[in-house]
């Protein structure tokens, strides 16, 4: 079962903490329920929290004033985001939304500034997240603009088992073709063509809600 305690489990930080710090963690860690759509954080506002998934998935987001939406990147359960924005002295820059119904972890900036000074596991976590990070959003610029919708797919779903971003115990991942168009900007009519030429090819394979990912070093670099 998802849970607080399974979060922090999966956190190779969390692991430095002697039992009193890792107490004082979880009471000062807020957990939220989230529903579909619904806003997890929003653009603009203060940045007060550094927010963890518990359950579900999240959508980093932003729409332009003309209407426009690009999508950043998805958070499956087991990921941290927002660091970046807790280092920076300005607003929110982007939306992150629930694409199902989620259960939210919010460290407060107290916290993380308390982790962020006294844990040297803390801050090599933070180097090499904040690296992936970068990494997967020059990806994302690539995949938007050079590859066609099944290099598009695949890449989005490798990005998803990264597992220094998001830990995870197997090659499963909860999944609806409505979700992951909402990741890759693409309809679900093409989503469902990209991903049965992907089962055909013998990368991965469909199940109801779920994906299964047989050959995860070919999703990531398919072109």
């Amino acid at each position: 079962m998802n849970s607080l305690e399974a979060l922090l489990a999966q956190s190779s930080w969390s692991e430095s903490l002697d039992p009193a710090q890792a107490a004082q963690l979880r009471a000062e860690i807020v957990e939220r329920s989230v529903p579909a759509d619904g806003f997890v954080c929003q653009k603009g506002e203060p940045v007060e929290a550094w927010i963890g998934v518990i359950s579900g998935l999240v959508k980093i987001s932003s729409v332009s004033f003309e209407g426009k939406a690009v999508t950043f990147a998805g958070v499956p359960s087991g990921g941290w985001f927002g660091e970046g924005s807790l280092l920076k002295p300005e607003p929110r820059r982007y939306d992150a939304i629930a694409l199902r119904d989620s259960r939210i972890a919010y460290m407060p900036r107290r916290t993380f500034q308390r982790l962020l000074d006294t844990s040297i596991e803390f801050n090599r976590f933070l180097l090499l997240q904040i690296n992936e990070r970068l990494g997967q959003f020059i990806g994302a610029l690539e995949h938007e603009r050079l590859l066609g919708p099944e290099a598009r797919v695949a890449r989005c779903l490798a990005q998803l088992f990264n597992r220094l971003l998001y830990p995870r115990a197997d090659n499963r991942l909860e999944i609806s073709q409505r979700e992951v168009g909402f990741l890759t900007g693409l309809s679900r009519q093409r989503v469902n063509q990209a991903l049965q030429l992907l089962q055909e090819r013998g990368l991965l394979r469909v199940e109801y809600g779920r994906i299964v990912v047989l050959a995860l070093e070919e999703l990531e670099t398919l072109e």
